[in-house]
């Protein structure tokens, strides 16, 4: 072989090399449509069909955009990401299953912005965090699934989730043990962690609205929880870790119990500028549980109101 054969052999290996790398290579945005395809390369002008299938071809701290309304499936996130559905009715249909499941790396940030992810009745969790850094969702509606629109589960580091202008509702299913049905329920385990910024967000008719347990914090400011079929939010540590919840200007009505404080010295629910109204009962602390008031709350109109455990001292 001459050695222009060879050098012409070399040449058209290499451009097949490069064809094949740019083939599998990530964007950094991708885009779905209720008219594209998965086997399409998810650009604006051959979207994919589903975030499953664009997700692949998505970047770390990429995005993925939806273009037009649609269906856009179930999907499990490994990784930083960004799907946003603005402009359209972009949705996920969960049903029988998780609408979405986050199991990235302790310093991976995931935002969901602009969905609506629905249970049908059937679905299991909207979204369930096993692993990240930090969950941002935002403007989102989450309803219809039979255990909860959110759930933190994480067995190591922290996960910090953040809440905002969302509706999280008709989470009401039978699931046992007690607790496991709501709207935003935090339940790390082992050496695991949480905390969450609920804001300006809607937790209502559900079985609960927010649930807090072991090694759990929540803020929840400018929201309301009303019309559950148990708890508007609840304070519990059934294991080792303390569980807090900090409310600031939130609306607990119609209710069976506006606010629960469970187990001696480890849960603790402090409220602010708070209406606490139309419930069988308002306030409940148990079994040494706290109930801390800013004494600028109104806490009337319940069958019974019952009475904070103490007062927070407020600053001059």
């Amino acid at each position: 072989m001459n050695l222009r054969k060879v050098s012409l052999t070399a040449s058209l290996l290499s451009v097949a090399l490069l064809a094949g790398s740019a083939a599998h290579a990530q964007a950094t945005r991708t885009w779905v449509s209720g008219v594209g395809d998965d086997v399409n390369p998810c650009s604006r002008t051959a979207p994919c069909k589903t975030f499953a299938g664009a997700i692949s071809k998505t970047a770390a701290k990429g995005e993925i955009d939806a273009i037009d309304p649609g269906g856009f499936g179930a999907v499990t996130i490994t990784k930083s990401i960004t799907i946003d559905g603005a402009g359209t009715m972009a949705s996920i249909l969960g049903a029988g299953t998780n609408g979405i499941i986050i199991n990235a790396l302790s310093t991976d940030i995931v935002t969901i912005r602009n969905l609506s992810i629905e249970g049908a009745g059937t679905g299991l969790n909207g979204i369930r965090i096993l692993a990240a850094k930090e969950v941002h969702i935002e403007n989102c509606v989450i309803k219809g699934f039979i255990n909860r629109g959110i759930i933190v589960e994480n067995t190591a580091n922290n996960v910090n989730l953040y809440v905002s202008n969302s509706s999280i509702h008709t989470m009401n299913g039978a699931s046992t043990p007690a607790g496991n049905s709501g709207a935003i329920l935090l339940r790390p385990t082992l050496t695991g962690a949480a905390s969450a910024l609920i804001a300006g967000s809607h937790l209502d008719q559900n079985t609960f609205g927010l649930r807090v347990e072991n090694n759990a914090r929540a803020t929840m400011t400018d929201s309301t929880a009303s019309g559950n079929a148990t708890f508007g939010v609840h304070a519990i540590t059934p294991g080792p870790g303390a569980a807090s919840i900090i409310l600031e200007r939130v609306v607990l009505s119609n209710n069976t119990t506006g606010v629960q404080a469970e187990s001696s010295g480890l849960a603790s629910v402090r409220i602010s500028e708070t209406l606490i109204t139309s419930n069988s009962t308002g306030l409940n602390p148990l079994t040494g549980g706290q109930i801390l008031s800013w004494g600028n709350n109104r806490v009337a109109g319940n069958g019974t109101d019952g009475n904070p455990t103490g007062a927070v001292v407020l600053e001059k």
